[in-house]
């Protein structure tokens, strides 16, 4: 019996030690769980869902399997081969023996390296396909988001989930896995040979591992957590710098660095803490299995040594120093696949919190869809009618009340009107940006529910207030990834539009970089820009939000020479404020908190001395002080 005490002192050590880290734990934790946040996923719809992009490569994964098994037969193989040589020296000893078990040995060493570099290349190049097929999806899922969704979703998370989220997961696939799965391969090997080699003392290794078990199992219920909290640190992190370096000039004009930077290091301070408490997580698992793997040894070196000093057995079986050495090893590789099971669990923890943020996006289903029986369009009129729509954006909240007007095929309709009172709602749900609540919009006679959502857009171009202008070059930007465009029929367009203005005294011309956001060319520019690029497209209606806002006089007289112009081509749409952009449309409608008020042309409405009279009047008397000023 007295055997069993050094068994039950290390074991009793290990528990005692491992509950005062473990109630220490847990009451750090407690302070902290009004933050936490719950589980949104279980691990099995996580793993079902990512394995769907394995399965198309579940030939490699079979053949890393295989490759795999050779990595496991050496760990397995070594610490028999030690143990031999350490016999084999310790009694009879041959030269010629020892040289055949040392070659033995390089042998199963050098194949297990080359497999593993085989098994790592595989790995890489499998997961890097996976990761950009989830990548690519994920992208395209986004483009398919309504306006209404994209409005509500910053940027930053957006580019995290893409980002950062994606590489997380791409490590599970090229490393996490499989080495998991070759760690418990591993451990179920070593196990089997001890208890070939040694049932007894294997017995007593096995006494430790019910406190690995609990380990595991509240390590695994907190990392998420904590993993969780991470993710949502660097999000807010990145959303942040994505919105604030895009408007640094205003805080910069405004003075106000010193309240970003304030703002900036609060949430710089909340990631550092979920990071630290990844830590505190993650720190306090590995020393545990650490102090058991210690305490396991201590056992074996105690019982093992004994019974070979006294040449005694131990529960029946006799224990050499090539058993000691043997077991030595195997306790080795039986924890330390546990303690990488840690770290490597730490990162899959890592990987399904990612995953979750991930499948949250996908799990968004696109506010405004294609119907089942829409269709698509080859060739449109124009001809289009708003029947007693209700819109809005806040349930209750109506931005559009029963609206009802029409528009014939190659009319040129203006709307005017104060600010909310749904002019540009009006364009937007025309392109079926959003879908409205009542009524109906029909282009040529058909619902555009019933039309594909790409077919109606490609019909319709729109030039809005705030050009947005790619990274790249000018003839980039108008092209827009059309193909098959000569830069003849380009520069036709610039020079309809009078884009050709400034582009021809540009060094490069259409070649000509455009740096973020278009902010190298003036806002007159980049509309003149906006107008070319629409015209290239040669849409059936073109819509003009608020085009000649904020313009120069010079630039403004250029924009509305191009209006002229294109009010030709086909039916047009315009917003504006400023009324002398929309003197010669053949129909203005006057709205006023989301209802029609006037409607007709120019002078008819300014006959009528109503509403349009008003803000006509109002405006020129601007325009005549603003000129009085300027002369």
């Amino acid at each position: 019996m007295r055997e069993f005490y050094p068994l039950l002192f290390a074991g009793g050590a290990a528990g005692f030690f491992s509950l005062i880290f473990l109630v220490a734990y847990l009451t750090v934790r407690r302070k902290k769980e009004a933050v936490g946040f719950d589980r949104n996923m279980k691990d099995s719809e996580i793993i079902r869902r990512l394995l769907r992009y394995a399965r198309p490569y579940r030939k490699s994964f079979l053949l890393v399997f295989f490759i795999m098994l050779f990595s496991i037969a050496y760990d397995i193989a070594s610490p028999l081969l030690i143990g031999r040589i350490e016999g084999m020296i310790a009694g009879d000893f041959a030269l010629s023996r020892l040289f055949s078990l040392v070659a033995l040995y390089a042998g199963i060493l050098i194949v297990s390296l080359i497999c593993s570099y085989i098994q790592a290349i595989i790995l890489q190049k499998t997961g890097q396909r996976i990761i950009s097929a989830l990548r690519t999806d994920l992208f395209a899922h986004i483009e398919a988001l309504s306006h209404n969704q994209l409005n509500k979703i910053p940027v930053g998370k957006l580019v995290t989930r893409v980002t950062n989220d994606t590489d997380a997961i791409s490590l599970m696939f090229t490393n996490i896995l499989v080495n998991l799965l070759k760690n418990l391969f591993l451990i179920v090997g070593v196990l089997t040979a001890m208890l070939l080699l040694n049932y007894q003392l294997t017995l007593m290794v096995l006494s430790f591992v019910p406190f690995i078990l609990l380990f595991t199992l509240i390590f695994r219920s907190f990392s998420r957590r904590a993993h969780r909290r991470v993710k949502d640190g660097t999000t807010a992190i990145n959303t942040f710098l994505s919105e604030h370096l895009s408007g640094m000039k205003i805080i910069q004009i405004f003075n106000r660095e010193d309240r970003k930077m304030a703002e900036f290091s609060e949430k710089n301070r909340s990631l550092r803490r979920a990071k630290r408490e990844q830590m505190f997580v993650f720190g306090i698992f590995r020393p545990l299995v650490y102090m058991l793997y210690i305490s396991s040894v201590l056992c074996l070196l105690y019982l093992g040594g004994r019974g070979y000093i006294r040449e005694t057995s131990f529960l029946g079986q006799t224990i050499t120093a090539a058993t000691v050495v043997t077991f030595y090893m195997y306790i080795s590789k039986f924890f330390n696949p546990i303690q990488t099971l840690a770290e490597q669990f730490n990162r899959l923890q890592s990987a399904f919190a990612s995953a979750e943020k991930i499948f949250t996006i996908f799990d968004m289903a696109p506010e405004v869809t294609d119907s089942d029986d829409a269709r698509a369009l080859d060739h449109i009129e124009g001809n289009i009618e708003f029947s007693h729509v209700w819109f809005a954006y806040t349930p209750g909240e109506w931005v559009l009340k029963d609206l009802s007007f029409s528009v014939k095929a190659g009319e040129t309709v203006a709307f005017v009107g104060s600010t909310g009172s749904g002019k540009t709602t009006i364009l937007s749900l025309l392109c079926r940006n959003y879908d409205i609540q009542k009524g109906t919009i029909t282009v040529d006679g058909i619902d555009i529910r019933k039309i594909r959502i790409a077919s109606l857009r490609r019909h319709f171009g729109q030039m809005l207030q705030d050009v947005f202008l790619f990274s790249g070059t000018i003839r980039s930007n108008i092209l827009m990834g059309l193909e098959g465009v000569p830069d003849e029929e380009v520069l036709a367009a610039c020079r309809y539009v009078n884009a050709d203005s400034f582009i021809e005294k540009l060094k490069d011309g259409l070649d000509e970089e455009v740096r973020e956001r278009g902010n190298n060319f003036s806002a007159g520019q980049r509309q003149l820009l906006s107008f070319a690029r629409t015209l290239i497209h040669k849409p059936s209606v073109m819509i003009l939000d608020e085009a000649t806002a904020n313009i120069d006089t010079e630039t403004e007289l250029l924009i509305q020479d191009s209006l002229e112009k294109m009010m030709n081509i086909g039916t047009m749409l315009i917003v504006a404020h400023r009324l002398s952009t929309i003197q010669h449309a053949d129909k203005i409608i006057v709205l006023s908190h989301g209802k029609i008020v006037e409607e007709g042309n120019h002078a008819s409405l300014l006959e009528k001395r109503g509403r349009y009279y008003g803000l006509y009047r109002l405006q020129y008397h601007q325009d005549r002080m603003r000129a009085e000023r300027e002369g």
